[in-house]
């Protein structure tokens, strides 16, 4: 097969380094990639949200098979140009992405089908917002209603630090705003498969989005993660999609846009019950890469059948390990940050059990540079969560990139009760 993968981060380096293994795999190209994923695939200069171009780039290069990473292209409506013109697409419609792209229309979803979430409500001007805020109080969420990369959010402890999120995010034109009831308890993201009737889970990650060690300072898209996910046991993820996940994706296909591709549901567990904190229409990254760790080269089965409707046929191989992903990202990211800082010792990094899977890079005159705020994504497999741990830190310590920065604590919640 002749295939295509949108974007060009962490996530879909790893995508491309799993299909890349399978013999099905012929040609494999990216668009637009990085530096990493073109040791082992084709880059392609296009924009992954032109449909019309990717869709002519499909037919002269006799592409059969499209899987779309990032979310604002499946926003764009991107899945249902290529499946217009006969293409074989891994990806949401533009219409089922809304369970990403809206917050509202999510919180709308959970209502019709009983899907334990937090208590909101949806605002279109400040005003209105603030008076909701004074009656409600602190601690509260702030989230916009669309697409924010994955920061779109402020977990305001107090009221001063909610208005601010308020005035900043309303200071954008046309902006519309969710509060939400700050649930409690433990953050896992549970991933399943859905090709519009049958699901499939494939996993289970917790990330760490704060920039700082003991989750602390401000979001990132995320610093890390580790899999599979203790908190969510199999009778927590059984519960999940029985409550959350199974009854959404018949209320999709009941209202015309069945849901085709991953859907990563963010839940809240608290004393065994999972709640759903949102839902994103892609792979996750960090996440992404500790999946494709531990699914290998099945991982390209998984999506073609999900493509092809051919879930109920299709299993999941796992092997009883973990793994861990930490992210290098430039010092002073999430805030301003330099680039095109050069960066080695990427060659002795890897080796067996460790993969360095490249987000924001660039190739020039020979070297690797930085190209962007979260760069690198070093993630160790080993039959124990520590060992894994362990892999992908002592891969960090060979990189030399003096601008570079990560946090050290990878995994603590799960090693530390480990520990104890």
């Amino acid at each position: 097969m002749n295939i295509l993968v949108l974007g060009g981060g962490g996530r879909e380096h790893a995508l491309v380094w799993a299909f890349s293994q399978n013999p099905k795999c012929d040609a494999l190209f990216a668009a637009p990639g990085n530096a990493g994923i073109a040791a082992i695939a084709e880059c392609v200069e296009l924009d992954p949200c032109d449909s019309e171009r990717v869709v002519e780039f499909c037919d002269a290069q006799s592409i059969d098979f499209v899987v779309v990473g990032p979310e604002a292209p499946l926003v764009a409506g991107v899945a249902d140009a290529l499946r217009d013109a006969g293409i074989l697409t891994f990806g949401p419609s533009a219409a089922a992405a809304e369970l990403e792209a809206s917050k509202a229309f999510t919180k709308e979803i959970c209502a019709a089908v009983g899907a334990p979430t937090a208590a909101h409500a949806t605002f279109d001007d400040l005003a209105s917002a603030e008076a909701y805020l004074a009656e409600a109080g602190a601690p509260i969420v702030v989230k916009a209603d669309g697409l924010a990369a994955g920061k779109g959010v402020t977990v305001a402890e107090t009221m001063e630090e909610a208005q601010a999120a308020l005035t900043q995010l309303f200071a954008e034109p046309g902006a519309r705003v969710v509060l939400e009831e700050m649930l409690r308890g433990e953050e896992a993201s549970l991933f399943v498969l859905a090709d519009g009737d049958t699901i499939l889970p494939i996993g289970s990650a917790q990330d760490h989005k704060r920039i700082g060690e003991g989750d602390r300072g401000p979001n990132t898209g995320g610093m890390g993660a580790y899999g599979p996910a203790p908190v969510l046991t199999p009778g927590i993820e059984a519960r999940a999609i029985a409550e959350i996940v199974a009854p959404v994706v018949a209320e999709m296909a009941r209202r015309g846009c069945p849901y085709q591709g991953v859907l990563y549901a963010g839940l809240m567990i608290e004393d065994g019950v999972p709640r759903l904190i949102e839902f994103n229409a892609r792979f996750g990254d960090p996440e992404a890469q500790v999946l494709v760790m531990r699914l290998g080269a099945q991982l390209l089965d998984l999506c073609l059948a999900t493509a092809r409707g051919e879930l109920a046929e299709t299993s999941v191989t796992w092997a009883d390990d973990h793994a861990l992903c930490v992210v290098m990202a430039a010092r002073g990211y999430p805030g301003s940050y330099a680039s095109g800082e050069a960066i080695g010792g990427l060659d002795t990094a890897e080796e067996p059990g460790v993969r360095v899977f490249h987000a924001g890079t660039k190739r020039v005159d020979g070297t690797i540079r930085s190209a962007g705020g979260r760069v690198l994504s070093i993630t160790g497999r080993a039959p124990t969560l520590a060992a894994a741990r362990d892999r992908a830190y002592e891969a960090v310590d060979r990189i030399h990139w003096p601008g570079g920065v990560c946090r050290r604590d990878i995994g603590w919640r799960a090693l530390g009760k480990d520990a104890g």
